[in-house]
């Protein structure tokens, strides 16, 4: 089991940036898959980036080039920065970690999920 806590939320202007943190404890932390989900209201969960124990990213639709994941694997944390914010963007956004997650890009192949952050994007 890992437990994961994210932070970095907020409202935002369009145009505007944020930086999301999460931080995983209870595991090897390089072992594990690392990805940010993100869920707007009535809608599911959508894939947004996700980052490999040796750095190999895989990203999702939203992407479109704005939104950027490292990981630290020393501080047990994996970021999202994301730039050019829309409203579109607002959502929750979740940490989930899993050691093979199958496949990388959909909620089901998750097991360990953060509480989730909102992330609100005022035109």
């Amino acid at each position: 089991q890992v437990q994961l806590v994210e932070s970095g939320g907020g409202l935002v202007q369009a145009g505007g940036a944020l930086r999301l943190s999460c931080v995983a404890s209870g595991r090897t932390f390089s072992d594990y898959y690392l990805a940010w989900f993100r869920q707007a209201p009535g809608k599911g969960r959508e894939f947004v980036i996700g980052v490999s124990g040796d750095g190999s990213i895989t990203y999702g639709e939203p992407t479109e080039g704005r939104f950027v994941v490292s990981r630290h694997n020393a501080n047990n944390t994996v970021f999202l920065q994301a730039r050019n914010l829309k409203p579109g963007d607002t959502a929750v956004y979740y940490c989930a970690t899993d050691l093979r997650p199958i496949p990388v890009n959909r909620d089901y192949g998750y097991a360990n999920w953060g509480q989730g952050t909102q992330v609100t994007v005022s035109s």
